[in-house]
């Protein structure tokens, strides 16, 4: 167990105080709300007294090369402690973000006059920091959650391998028909569409205290109620899922003002027992879930279309608040062995009331003449290659009537040939065919379907 006497203090590169451990607070006498979330300027740049603990800061945030070691005066109260000042660098996947900040206080050691004692007690303190200084780099390198990082700064067996069981709410998310997007555009300029995206997303997911595990492309992966427990982490679950579904609107402005593509987005989440903790060798951990219930989460999203919330069944019974359930869906899971019923989520009540209005839906006007195409089914992210043969009976902006002679299933996933590939997906069964919904709709589709109407 190591010594937690230091005071661990993160300050990012934009000078705002990340997190302070209890110790830290002590030393520098504030409280969490008084230092956490503040420029670090505005609260000691005033105080004359303690300008070499100030510009030991800004030293080690100046320079991003290398880390800093300082000894340095700093009076609170009346009282004035010699402390010692080491800093190391806050990374996020390789890139510097940020400073750790670890400072002891050594006015007693300072003050003893018998040397022998004065080095054996900074022997030990020197291998402290060492162990501290190890255990915050190694941290900080392999996670990116806020939450992760405050427990194993304050756990400091946190890095061990291993999980326990725990009940939580899993989300996924997943750009629809975001592949064809990609092929589409400018690589930099899709990078800088889907960061604004991501953003957007992590701050409400955040905000409603869930823990990104991971980005997979363009699909976040969540869960809430770990590491810090919580005893509403489905209802939090849910009140994000609308939320970022209610965000999509502004974010499609913000792209139709830089000529960048809409983005239309499924959500799917799951309550259950699950397996969490430091997952992978002592070369690379990452902090993440495994089980069943993470693997259903993953099928429950797949089903879902253009702003859609889908929740299983676990997570209505484990909610608290009340949810606005728009549609039921029966659906088989592949792999399942029965079938099972989702829920279309639109609403949640106290204290949450987060609503979401569906989209004012085009009805397919039939067309006086049948359109031929030629379509594929999708498993996965990949095109089989048998190809199927039907027309387009009824068509909206975005969505048709194909009727074939095919099987398709609800929320079967397929391309048509329209020069390039037009995305969709099965929503139901109708007297004339199959409606679909159209997910990706290629810059050919326009050119395509004049043609084929003449």
């Amino acid at each position: 167990m190591l010594n937690m006497s230091e005071g661990v203090m993160t300050i990012s590169f934009d000078g705002v105080v990340a997190y302070a451990n209890p110790s830290a607070l002590d030393i520098l006498g504030f409280s969490e709300d008084e230092l956490v979330g503040k420029k670090f300027a505005g609260l000691f740049f005033d105080r004359e007294e303690n300008d070499k603990f100030s510009q030991a800061i800004l030293d080690a945030i100046y320079d991003r090369e290398h880390p800093h070691d300082a000894i340095a005066p700093y009076t609170t109260d009346g009282i004035t402690r010699q402390l010692r000042v080491v800093t190391s660098f806050l990374q996020d996947n390789g890139e510097k973000i940020g400073i750790i900040v670890v400072f002891s206080d050594l006015s007693e050691l300072m003050d003893l006059r018998d040397a022998v004692k004065s080095m054996e007690k900074i022997r030990a303190l020197n291998e402290q920091l060492n162990l501290r200084n190890k255990l915050l780099n190694e941290t900080f390198g392999r996670f990116l959650s806020d939450e992760i990082v405050k427990q194993l700064l304050d756990t400091p067996d946190g890095l061990n391998l291993g999980g326990s069981k725990k009940k939580l709410t899993i989300m996924m998310s997943d750009l629809r028909g975001f592949t064809a997007i990609s092929e589409r555009m400018d690589p930099e300029e899709l990078i800088t569409m889907l960061n604004h995206y991501l953003g957007e997303m992590t701050e409400i997911i955040q905000r409603h205290n869930g823990t990104i595990i991971e980005f997979m492309g363009d699909g976040i992966f969540a869960i809430f109620g770990a590491p810090v427990a919580s005893d509403t982490h489905a209802d939090d679950t849910v009140a994000a899922a609308l939320e970022m579904q209610a965000r999509m609107e502004p974010i499609n402005e913000w792209n139709k003002e830089r000529g960048y593509p809409d983005l239309q987005m499924g959500i799917g989440i799951n309550t259950g027992e699950v397996i969490v903790g430091n997952i992978g060798s002592e070369r690379r951990t990452k902090y993440g879930v495994v089980g069943s219930d993470v693997n259903l989460c993953g099928r429950i999203e797949s089903y879902t279309i253009d702003g859609q919330v889908l929740i299983s069944q676990s997570t209505l019974d484990n909610a608290k608040a009340e949810i606005v359930i728009e549609k039921e869906i029966v659906v088989t899971p592949k792999g399942a062995a029965q079938s099972m019923t989702l829920r279309r989520v639109t609403g949640i009540g106290e204290p949450y009331n987060i609503y979401v209005q569906d989209k004012v839906e085009e009805a397919p006007e039939k067309l006086e003449r049948i359109i031929p195409v030629t379509f594929y089914r999708i498993e996965g992210k990949h095109n089989l290659q048998k190809p199927f043969f039907g027309g387009i009976v009824a068509l909206a902006p975005d969505k048709a009537v194909l009727d074939t002679s095919a099987e398709l299933k609800e929320y079967d996933n397929i391309t048509i040939d329209v020069g390039e590939k037009l995305y969709s997906k099965v929503i139901e069964k109708t007297d004339d065919g199959f409606l679909i919904g159209f997910t990706s709709v290629p810059a050919s589709y326009k050119k395509w379907l004049e043609i084929n109407k003449k």
